[in-house]
């Protein structure tokens, strides 16, 4: 079952042709395309299905600096501001909160490790406080667990990702950005070794510049192209309670339950780190590159073997422009929830929490996390073929920081001066060996 998504109309007429053309309608598409406008571009954005529909209306709307691989943590930072800029801009609530972000601990190993954190995010500019045990009691009087301490960094946010996207996507096109619904990129025509048009199932785009936001499909449309993109996929479940008593009015991570609190009443509840891992002949194919960060996460994931790993070998990667791409025989990705997740999580945060012990579930879903073996995402120039870009691979933290990575990407297909260092999310180390070692999960 998918979430509750507040759906936008799409721009009937495709344009012959565009400054820019985004594939792809999650926050990252939808901001990237914000920002193109705003440089006065012309951009239109592609979606095979509706704006928002996959990962980026199924996260947990968590929109936070703290816990960020080091280098995520600048775009995070001025994703925060651009978040408050862009809802503002739209006159639509995204249901953008500054309420914080408290994570919990038992481990005393693991509050070490955050304390370094917090100094290395302090010469960044991003404020984190360490909690004693006394401190943490006194943030969450009713909770019955021990803890030996948290982390807590007020100038966090949430967000509600039903809202959201939707709310950036009206921002957008305010400044001019079409957005063509129900509408797969088939792939590009070159000419002269260049980027020169889009062929989609409703016409073809003309065009010298084009930004892949494909988020789970990246990898399979770059493939079509002859282009290796290492992305595996890891689905998730999370779900909705009803309306609770306040034991946090931001997010709250521990060491099995997650919660967010939501405009609606209720919270955002999932497992922490927990997900399922689909097998496939792509995953196969990157199995080497991605083995190490297998080993950090293993006892968390589980395995799956199905219909779709012999589905994508009849599919291949040479499908003709000119007839149905795979794109358009799964217009929205929809996995089904792990019910024994959400079981599981709603029965720790009620154990922690006997105040919320009338709570129940109200919806669950599942959603699917495209990731790269480093966590960190790409965006980025592809240089064997000019005039295309990526922006994907975000590993479960494109929400948050979708608004500043949309901006940067926008930097990069413009050749301005970047938000921040893209050093960190080129393509090229995904291909040349120099991929970061795996970053461990908050």
């Amino acid at each position: 079952m998918s979430p509750p998504l507040n759906r936008i109309n799409s721009d009937e007429r495709l344009p012959a042709q565009a400054d820019v053309v985004v594939i792809g309608g999650g926050v990252i598409g939808v901001s990237a395309a914000y920002h193109l406008a705003k440089k006065g571009l012309s951009v239109a954005l592609v979606e095979k299905g509706h704006v928002g529909g996959e990962q980026s209306s199924r996260n947990w709307g968590w929109c936070r600096q703290q816990g960020r691989a080091r280098e995520e943590i600048p775009l995070a930072r001025e994703a925060l501001l651009l978040w408050e800029d862009m809802q503002n801009d739209a006159g639509v609530d995204a249901g953008f909160r500054r309420t914080g972000v408290l994570f919990l601990t038992k481990s005393k190993d693991e509050l070490a490790s955050w304390e370094r954190w917090a100094a290395v995010a302090r010469e960044m500019q991003v404020h984190s406080t360490v909690l004693t045990p006394a401190e943490v009691a006194a943030r969450m009087p009713g909770n019955t667990d021990t803890w030996v301490g948290g982390l807590y960094t007020p100038s966090d946010g949430r967000a509600e990702p039903s809202m959201a996207v939707p709310a950036l996507a009206t921002a957008a096109r305010k400044h001019g950005v079409t957005i063509h619904q129900g509408c797969a990129a088939r792939g590009l025509e070159t000419t002269g070794g260049k980027v020169s048009a889009v062929v989609t199932e409703r016409g073809t785009i003309r065009t010298q510049a084009v930004l892949l936001s494909g988020g789970a499909w990246s990898s399979l449309f770059c493939r079509r192209h002859g282009i290796e993109l290492s992305i595996g996929l890891v689905n998730a479940t999370a779900c909705r309670t009803t309306p609770a008593p306040e034991i946090t009015s931001g997010a709250l991570g521990t060491d099995l339950y997650c919660i967010r609190r939501r405009l609606d009443g209720g919270f955002t509840l999932a497992l922490r780190n927990r997900g399922t891992v689909e097998l496939s002949p792509d995953l196969f194919r990157y199995a080497r590159t991605f083995w190490p960060t297998y080993l950090h996460r293993k006892n968390g994931l589980k395995l799956s073997f199905g219909k779709s790993f012999f589905d994508q070998i009849v599919r291949g990667t040479s499908w003709s422009f000119d007839k149905p791409s795979p794109f358009e025989t799964e217009r929205v990705r929809d996995p089904e929830p792990d019910m024994s997740l959400v079981n599981a999580a709603l029965a720790s945060l009620i154990k922690a929490n006997p105040e919320l012990k009338d709570i129940e579930i109200a919806e669950a879903w599942g959603g699917t996390i495209d990731c790269t073996p480093d966590t960190i995402p790409v965006i980025s120039p592809v240089d064997a073929l000019p005039g295309f870009f990526l922006a994907t691979g975000f590993s479960g933290h494109g929400f948050g920081i979708g608004p500043a990575a949309g901006k940067l990407a926008a930097d990069i297909v413009t050749g301005a001066t970047p938000l921040v260092d893209p050093a960190a999310y080129s393509h090229k180390r995904m291909i040349d060996g120099r991929r970061l070692a795996p970053v461990s999960p908050f």
